[in-house]
């Protein structure tokens, strides 16, 4: 198949690994990254397949593709292009949606006290994350889980399921209607990473810990990073 993958991050590197293992023909459009982390650029570099750093535009597409595929993509891939597919695109979202739509969504789970978070793949339409499911599951927020323990849990989770998830596209699967109550919540550290004096116990030690991940700056308190609740005494 003719594949364009919008990718970041390690997940999207694995992404792209799991797609290479069929011999399709790949494109891929991602972003640069300040931080230190599997950087899919390179990657693509590394490997020899043809990337992209500017925004996913239909005049810019390198081929018409059969398949567009969004897994940690920060832009939003405009609906002329979502048209251009030949099975309907489809995107990786960490959450269990219709809940924690939009960005940070682990971290926001952990700070509201959610027992589960999840993962969701669903179809891409003109709104963030509002498409049908194709197939979505839940995974337990333990009590030792920083954001990054369980973050890289649901992630790779997910990932195991890429394939299977592309063979209900190809079969026409039209998923199912999101049901719930909608939430959504923009780019940006929760309460700007400050914990607050008035909180409990329960809560500083629940921000902190989904506070525990790169690129994400430590939870700060009068004027102090904190990494530990032992750090506010």
């Amino acid at each position: 198949m003719n594949i364009i993958l919008c990718g970041y991050n390690w997940s999207g590197c694995q992404a792209l690994d799991i797609l290479k293992q069929k011999k399709n023909k790949i494109f891929v459009y991602t972003h640069k990254s300040k931080y230190f982390e599997p950087n899919l650029l390179d990657y693509c570099e590394r490997i020899k397949v043809p990337t992209s750093i500017k925004k996913i535009t239909k005049k810019n597409l390198p081929f018409m593709p059969d398949l567009i595929i969004s897994v940690s993509y920060k832009y939003k891939i405009p609906a002329d292009v979502l048209n251009c597919s030949k099975f309907k695109p489809f995107n990786l979202h960490p959450s269990l949606l219709p809940q924690y739509k939009g960005c940070s969504s682990v971290t926001w789970a952990m700070v509201n006290n959610e027992e589960y978070t999840g993962f969701s793949y669903h179809y891409m339409n003109n709104k963030f994350d509002d498409g049908n499911i194709i197939f979505q599951k839940k995974i337990k927020i333990k009590n030792f889980d920083l954001q990054n323990t369980i973050y890289y849990r649901v992630m790779f989770d997910s990932l195991n399921y890429l394939e299977d998830v592309i063979k209900l596209v190809k079969s026409g699967y039209k998923g199912k209607k999101q049901i719930g109550n909608s939430s959504y919540y923009r780019r940006g550290a929760p309460y700007n990473g400050k914990i607050e004096k008035k909180w409990s116990k329960e809560k500083k030690t629940r921000f902190i810990k989904a506070m525990i991940n790169p690129p994400w700056p430590l939870s700060t308190y009068k004027g102090k990073k904190i990494k530990n609740y032992k750090d506010l005494i």
